[in-house]
Parts: C-alpha cells; structure tokens; sequence
C-alpha cells in the first residue's frame, strides 16, 4: 500500500529582485527556485541533492513560508499553505519545522538549552513554564542523545555535534510530522555526520516523521531517503526513488554527480564525467535547458526548448529531451 501525499509543492517559484543605483531601479531577477514540483509521502525521506546556489535551501524554507513565494502552491495534508491565515499558519508551524544547517549560528548564545527548546512549548501554550515543562524538555533531550543535567548549559560549552543535537531537538519539542533538515550534517565531521544520520533516522521511526533533507551529498543522502530529487539552477532535472537513481540515472547531470561519488574499493575503476564550464548565473540563466551549456550531448532542441519534467516508468522522473 502507498503512502499518502503529506506535502504537495506545484509550480515553486522563488524570485529575488536584483536593483541598481540610487535610484533603487529593479534590472532583474534571481530565479533561486525556478518552477519546482514534488510530492512527499507521510513516513517517508526526499532527499534533495545539488550543487551549492542551486536552491535546495531555498526551497525548503519557501515551503515553510520563512521566505514568501513568488509563485506557486504547497498543500500540507491538503491545507494551502500560502493562503493561510496567521492563526492557520501557526498550527501549521506545530507541524512543520526545520534543522538548520549551521548549529553554530542558529542557537541563541544568551539562552540555556532549557529555554531554547521549551521557547516553542511556551510560545504555542502546550506547556506552562514549570516542573511539567522542564521535564518534557527533559525527555526530548534524552530522546536526542543529551543527558539532563544539559538543561542549564549554554551554548558555547557544547561540541558541534552536540549543538545540532539541540536543534535537533527544538525542531522536534512540538512533536511535528514533517521536517526540512537543511544540510544538517555538512557542517560536522565525518565520525560525527553518521551519528547524527542514525538518529534522524531513528526519530524518524519513533515519531512517524518525514524529511525534505537537503544536502550536497549523495552518499549520505543514499543512506538516508527513500525518493532523491536532483536540482540544477533552480530546477528539479530528475527525481526518483533511491535505487533507480543511483544504478540508472536519466539525465546527464546526475549521471555527472554520481561519476564524482569516491569509491571505496582501489580495483573498481569508475569513469568520471567532467563537466565542462561553470554553472550560469540564475539571474541570467541559459534559455531551453538550463543545463546545455555543460551537456555533453547538448543538441539544438537543447538551446531553444525547454524540456518538459516527463515521467519515465514507474516514479521516475526526468528533464532531458532525449532521456530514455
């Protein structure tokens, strides 16, 4: 049995104006997130991958509505986001959160542990401050791998994998149903990455959640989502349940992504696929495919029409006009 759509996205589009002189004078725009659509089942993980300024990023954060659309439609269980009110937008927010990239920069230093993640608690009056909220922080703490005696403490007497613990955990004190986390392991080490990985994946089965998880790396990304999507410019290329993608990927960009995935074995020799030329501005992107000007099979269909988001088999879709 399938899953039911959780979140619905149609047609994202997510523009910054670009503005010149004194004067202010709008010259153009960057098209961050360039017509996007996606569907994600409850329980499960979308990995969205790419390469740095593609707009995964802003992707997420534009469908929680902490950046307003230019365009487009998201349906959380069926309910239009961007049409609602602000009493409907905050109990939308008990049920959407986001891990940030950066544990770093996104925790206050002024506030203890405590009241970082009861702050949510209180502002959404589940709990009063006291014996009861302390103890559920407590208990969400513990969930996330911290002791309680952590309560108190600030901070900057944390390491980095134990900061993103903290937010791991503030994202998840309003027991949400649906989570962005925004690279929330590039900024860690390696030994660190995998324990945090292991415990997104075990909250995600203890609390029946599901990911939009952004990242630029495929191998953690491999590990832990059911469907990848593959973003350039602002566009998803292709999208996929995991398998497909990584043993027959479709369009060329991905194709180049996976070449670049280190093997682990010396003898398995694997041919890398360089592209060629930098990645265009998304203030002035290439007409047709956005990706021509790099395409090793590049055709003049490429520069002048844009390719349509067509589904090859079963869940597999692809933005290439000779993908097969």
């Amino acid at each position: 049995m399938e899953n039911k759509p959780l979140l619905e996205v149609k047609n994202l589009k997510k523009y910054f104006p670009i503005y010149q002189g004194l004067a202010r004078r709008k010259v153009g725009d960057v098209k961050a997130v360039d017509d996007v659509s996606f569907v994600l089942r409850e329980g499960e993980t979308l990995g969205l991958v790419g390469e740095s300024g593609c707009g995964k990023s802003t992707t997420g954060r534009t469908i929680l509505r902490l950046l307003n659309p230019t365009d487009g439609e998201v349906y959380y269980k069926g309910k239009d986001v961007f049409n609602a009110s602000k009493k409907e937008m905050l109990a939308l927010r008990q049920e959407m959160q986001i891990i940030f990239q950066d544990p770093y920069s996104s925790l206050n230093p002024r506030m203890s542990v405590g009241a970082t993640v009861g702050e949510a608690l209180i502002q959404h009056k589940m709990y009063k401050k006291g014996k009861e909220l302390d103890d559920r922080i407590r208990e969400i703490l513990e969930l996330c791998g911290l002791a309680d005696y952590h309560i108190n403490r600030y901070p900057h007497e944390f390491s980095g994998g134990q900061r993103q613990r903290i937010g791991i955990a503030r994202a998840l004190a309003l027991q949400p149903s649906f989570v962005v986390a925004d690279e929330p392991v590039s900024a860690l080490d390696v030994s660190i990455q995998s324990q945090i990985i292991n415990l997104l994946m075990e909250l995600q089965e203890k609390m029946k959640l599901s990911y939009l998880f952004i990242s630029h790396d495929l191998s953690v990304v491999k590990h832990i989502s059911n469907r990848v999507g593959v973003m350039y410019l602002g566009s998803l290329v292709e999208l996929s349940n995991k398998k497909d993608l990584y043993e027959n990927p479709k369009h060329p960009y991905t194709q180049a992504l996976l070449s670049a995935i280190p093997v682990p074995d010396p003898t398995v020799k694997r041919e890398r696929i360089l592209l060629q030329g930098d990645i265009p501005s998304p203030a002035n992107p290439p007409k047709g495919c956005k990706f021509h000007t790099r395409c090793p099979y590049a055709k003049d269909i490429c520069k002048q029409q844009v390719p349509e988001f067509r589904k090859l088999g079963d869940d597999h879709f692809v933005a290439c006009h000779f993908a097969k």
